[in-house]
């Protein structure tokens, strides 16, 4: 059963609980969750579940909060905001009452971002991940206003990620030779190519979709999963013809 499905249930609500759950419950009586009596009970993993459905809600609603953030939804963060879901076109209006709830709701951004945090505290990667779909719908129009940097440095702050770790993932969104491939890896320009090598691999086995898909990242964040580990190895191969690596 598709992650849309699941979201927007009482029942999912309830197992969230805290201002995702709450937010759940306001807009559940439209919907039937039929998740956990779909499923065989012992195929049936309640945690994995709960993270899968925080995750999506989550940048549902930050996404909403950010839009709120510099006054505006333009058509391009639209259609960036369905890149990034991919979002069935059925299940489009759930996904707008989600978001239009979130954006009346008079609670800023920070306990959205405080409960998954706390649900993914020993999982950063996939935290990476949530943030780099944020980014990745905020410069979609191709520009990055003062209010969303802010929005995005708050977010990461709130995870718990330093300078370094923030300006290596949101710089992610940034195409061809705009990229500093020694930024996206995370090390210096005066690194030692043995350096490069190990922060190559480690990027890679943290950002492998099968691991983030265990860990509670949804199914259907695969593809902005891939594109993401798409820029890392780029970075690496950059870097590896420059120096003849």
């Amino acid at each position: 059963m598709s992650i849309w499905g699941k979201i927007v249930g009482g029942a999912a609500g309830l197992a969230i609980g805290g201002p995702i759950g709450m937010l759940i419950g306001a807009v559940g009586g439209h919907f039937v969750d039929r998740y956990y009596g779909e499923r065989d009970e012992q195929e049936a993993d309640p945690e994995r579940a709960r993270k899968s459905i925080g995750f999506t809600i989550a940048v549902i609603v930050l996404g909403a909060k950010m839009a709120k953030a510099d006054g505006h939804v333009t058509q391009d963060e639209i259609r960036a905001f369905k890149d990034v879901f991919k979002v069935p076109q059925d299940e489009m209006d759930n996904v707008a009452r989600v978001f239009n709830q979130a954006r009346k709701d008079a609670r800023g951004f920070e306990p959205y971002a405080r409960q998954v945090a706390g649900m993914f505290k020993g999982a950063p990667e996939v935290l990476e991940e949530l943030l780099w779909c944020l980014a990745y719908i905020a410069k979609a129009d191709q520009k990055l206003h003062p209010q969303e940097l802010e929005f995005l440095k708050q977010v990461a702050d709130i995870f718990g990620f330093d300078d370094a770790r923030f300006e290596r993932v949101t710089q992610l969104r940034l195409d061809g030779d705009m990229a500093d491939p020694y930024q996206t890896l995370g090390v210096s320009k005066e690194a030692s190519a043995e350096e490069i090598k190990r922060a190559h691999r480690r990027l890679v086995v943290e950002n492998h979709p099968d691991k983030m898909i265990a860990k509670g990242m949804p199914e259907e964040f695969v593809a902005v999963a891939n594109e993401k580990l798409a820029a890392i190895n780029a970075a690496y191969e950059r870097i590896r013809k420059e120096r003849g690596l």
